[in-house]
């Protein structure tokens, strides 16, 4: 046997850690804390301890709050490091035990008076961070005290330190003088010190009700003076506040806009994105034009610099430039280029960036933007393909001499035969349609060779409607929507509702071809389905074919809205007027109004002033073009009342109560002639005898939720049954 069977085993690996319990832990800690003695000058094994406490606090580990008593005797340690370790500590855990953590509270006054200014800044803020109610008390005397303190930086935190305090206790510092000293520190000498009182004012302000916080143009002159000076927070800081400052004159609002403008081009993303805001805001006070064209050009280069940024500042700039372009169309007008799509940017980029290259898009550029979206056309992630074919086909609506162009781009994408895109160039060829009617026709052919790759809803709705639309010009139109039909009953709504409307199209335009297709469809809608959009429809298109065909053809087949170009996330004037006010904001991000993204926020306004250049806001336009459209259709209205009258010269419309009276009174002669024609609505195609009433007459049908019965009769007359029916 070979002896290297009985050589001993040894196991030279790390040994092997029992488990311990959080008891256990906690002694092996305390004893930690507690250790060293007096060899250990420097504390090094009480940090050593402390840190490996505030790991496992950090960790969310309320064992650790067993230690509280042996934290408070390491406070008096004059170490910065210790003290800052136990502070936080106490801060961590002083509302779970506030009883011990009262008996921390005589170290940190004493503290507040020590001779180095980081202990006293750090005692200050570590007592106004405690959220309890002895604490809280006991800040406001050294707050007012540390407001004067020699040293900026503990005047800077002392600052920042009132709005804590007002988030503790609203009625504390109301009550109390600390307001009116931190507006006093706007004289400062110091920039950090001005910066910092200026975010804690905003701060309250943005909680409070009770407070107002107006800056006249001399405070503004002076804290845009010291903008150089300050830190990159400081200010941005700075930068917020000028949003509560109203100019009374547009020379102000254009001097101030000037001189922010160098802040333009710093590297802090923040910095930028707020300077914009405060700019775009100031515009809204500035009359002379020139003025305005001048800073928008200002704006296009910060927003490309930003763009080379990480993926998370570039979809941040491109979501504010989308809102900035739709309040300023004339920023970025020539940077088109610059929102290409680069093989490495992740989708949410993109899509983003598509969009802004349809906004920006124009009868210039057209043909180097459909050359790129082709391109996109061709890649690998399929959401991204079909927004791009579906943004070639809106700028066909968009741009009208390009919409040729548009189309054989997309015509071009049709012949690779990929399904997908087949599908979404069918849907925006359908808008293509509407939008130029009886122009690109003789596209149908390519179209309907590729049926068989349709097999998304919207897809087959868009297919549909062509030809339904097109049904005399389709030489097979009824073999079409027959081949359609046999899968009705399986289909979604969105696709059953445009089979019956292409159906009803088909039978107005011919009516030989879809006389066998109509009673099918109509029978199907109202007695076989359960959805009552479908079903009300059919009903109305039964009763409309059986009464009035040609009142049927003028609903069916009339003269339908002018479509135009959805851009892309288009907010509501309001909105609009409101985001301009909060660019650089995560609100910006979602373009929703900022109480929708957060329910405690001030929502804000563009302030009233003589400067204010009203005609120029987004809601008053649109206020504008209301009434215009209004007092339009209105003239219209007495228009075509006033040819009535003329028309009718019997007398019937002498006067505007003979008017009312008389289209009153016709009105229910009309309709009770309505009422009694359109009273058949069981099959659309009804022979001698049906409706079982026997005899010559035929039963006539009242429709109803569930079924027809044949309760009333139909009229009788001089044509026997053959009055009956109109789609016969």
């Amino acid at each position: 046997m070979p002896p290297t069977m009985f050589m001993p085993y040894t196991f030279d690996g790390p040994r092997l850690h029992y488990l311990r319990s959080p008891q256990g832990k906690v002694a092996e800690l305390r004893l930690e804390l507690n250790g060293g003695g007096k060899k250990d000058k420097n504390f090094s094994a009480k940090k050593t301890a402390l840190k490996k406490i505030v790991a496992n606090m950090t960790m969310s580990n309320n064992d650790m709050v067993a230690l509280f008593p042996d934290i408070v005797g390491c406070m008096h340690i004059q170490s910065l490091e210790i003290k800052k370790m136990c502070f936080l500590y106490l801060v961590n855990y002083a509302r779970i035990k506030p009883d011990i953590a009262l008996k921390a509270l005589p170290i940190i006054q004493e503290d507040m008076h020590d001779n180095n200014p980081l202990v006293r800044a750090l005692a200050l803020r570590t007592m106004s961070y405690v959220h309890v109610q002895e604490y809280v008390e006991a800040t406001v005397p050294h707050l007012k005290n540390l407001l004067r303190d020699a040293d900026p930086y503990v005047r800077k935190t002392a600052a920042f330190c009132v709005a804590k305090l007002y988030d503790h206790n609203r009625h504390l510092v109301e009550s109390s003088d600390l307001i009116d000293r931190l507006n006093s520190m706007l004289r400062d000498e110091n920039p950090t010190v001005v910066s910092s009182a200026l975010a804690s004012l905003m701060d309250i302000w943005e909680r409070s009700e009770n407070i107002k916080l107006t800056i006249d143009y001399a405070s503004a002159s002076k804290i845009v003076q010291i903008l150089p000076d300050c830190s990159e927070w400081g200010q941005t800081y700075i930068l917020e506040a000028m949003m509560n400052y109203v100019p009374q004159d547009t020379s102000e609002a254009a001097i101030l806009a000037e001189r922010i403008s160098p802040r333009l081009s710093h590297s802090n993303s923040a910095v930028v994105l707020t300077c914009i805001r405060v700019i775009l805001y100031l515009m809204n006070y500035i009359a002379d034009q020139k003025v305005i064209a001048s800073l928008c050009n200002k704006l296009s280069p910060p927003l490309v610099t930003l763009l080379s940024k990480g993926p998370e500042i570039q979809y941040l700039a491109l979501r504010n430039a989308l809102l900035i372009l739709q309040r300023r169309p004339e920023v970025l007008r020539n940077d088109i280029r610059v929102f290409f799509c680069k093989y490495n940017d992740p989708i949410y980029v993109k899509v983003t960036k598509l969009e802004l290259i349809f906004m920006l898009a124009t009868e210039k550029n057209i043909k180097e933007v459909l050359t790129e979206l082709r391109e996109y056309a061709t890649e690998i992630d399929v959401d991204f393909v079909r927004k791009s074919v579906r943004a070639i086909g809106k700028l066909a609506i968009k741009i009208e001499p390009a919409a040729r162009l548009c189309i054989n781009t997309l015509l071009d994408l049709v012949s690779t035969k990929v399904s997908y895109i087949v599908q979404e160039a069918t849907v925006v060829i359908r808008n293509i349609f509407r939008k130029y009617p009886n122009q690109y026709e003789s596209i149908i052919s390519t179209l309907c060779e590729n049926l068989d790759s349709l097999d998304e809803p919207e897809a087959k709705a868009a297919m549909i409607w062509v030809i339904g639309q097109y049904a005399d010009r389709i030489d097979n139109s009824d073999v079409l929507l027959d081949d359609f039909l046999y899968t009705f009953k399986d289909e979604s709504h969105e696709v059953q509702l445009a089979l019956l409307t292409a159906t009803v199209k088909l039978f107005i335009q011919r009516p030989t071809r879809g006389s066998s297709l109509v009673p099918k469809v109509l029978k199907w809608a109202t007695e076989e389905t359960d959805n009552p959009d479908l079903r009300d429809r059919g009903y109305m298109y039964w009763r409309l074919l059986s009464s009035a065909p040609e009142t049927a053809k003028l609903v069916v087949m009339g003269e339908k809205p002018a479509i135009t170009a959805e851009e892309s996330e288009k907010l509501d004037p309001a909105t609009l007027e409101e985001m301009c006010l909060n660019v650089g904001t995560l609100a910006t991000v979602y373009l929703k109004p900022v109480n929708q993204v957060f329910r405690s926020a001030r929502p804000r306004r563009v302030g009233e002033s003589p400067a204010l250049q009203r005609g120029e806001l987004p809601t008053v336009k649109a206020a504008r073009a209301q009434r215009a459209v209004a007092e339009r259709n209105h003239l219209n209205i007495d228009t075509n009342a006033g040819a009535q009258g003329q028309t009718n010269g019997n007398g019937n419309a002498s006067n505007g109560n003979g008017n009312l009276a008389a289209a009153v009174s016709e009105a229910d002669v009309y309709f009770a002639g309505v009422g009694r024609q359109s009273t058949f609505g069981g099959s659309p195609v009804v022979g001698n005898g049906m409706g079982g009433m026997g005899g010559g007459q035929q039963g006539g049908w009242v429709v109803t939720q569930n079924m027809g019965q044949g309760v009333v009769m139909s009229p009788g007359g001089d044509n026997g049954g053959d009055n009956g029916d109109l789609l016969l």
